[in-house]
């Protein structure tokens, strides 16, 4: 997906914001998380990449809010977005 297929669908989850998502992606299995706004997501997002905290730290990334427990995910390699459906 292109930059702007992801900043759309993330506008339109704004009003949600918080929930998980539910990532497709093009060479690997589907995964759940939650896209992260850090210090650098302007420059993050400028090459296409999206830093994403998974289901199983969010309740660690809930607390502490630590930048280490989210992965960063180029998102060419998304194929699909789409809410939580768990």
């Amino acid at each position: 997906m292109n930059i702007e297929q992801i900043e759309k669908f993330l506008g339109k989850q704004k009003s949600h914001k918080g929930e998980q998502v539910k990532i497709s992606f093009k060479k690997r299995e589907t995964m759940y998380g939650l896209f992260v706004e850090g210090k650098d997501y302007n420059d993050l997002k400028a090459k296409n990449f999206w830093r994403v905290v998974s289901v199983p730290n969010m309740q660690a990334w809930n607390e502490s809010k630590d930048a280490n427990l989210a992965k960063i995910f180029d998102g060419s390699g998304f194929s699909r977005l789409g809410v939580n459906d768990i």
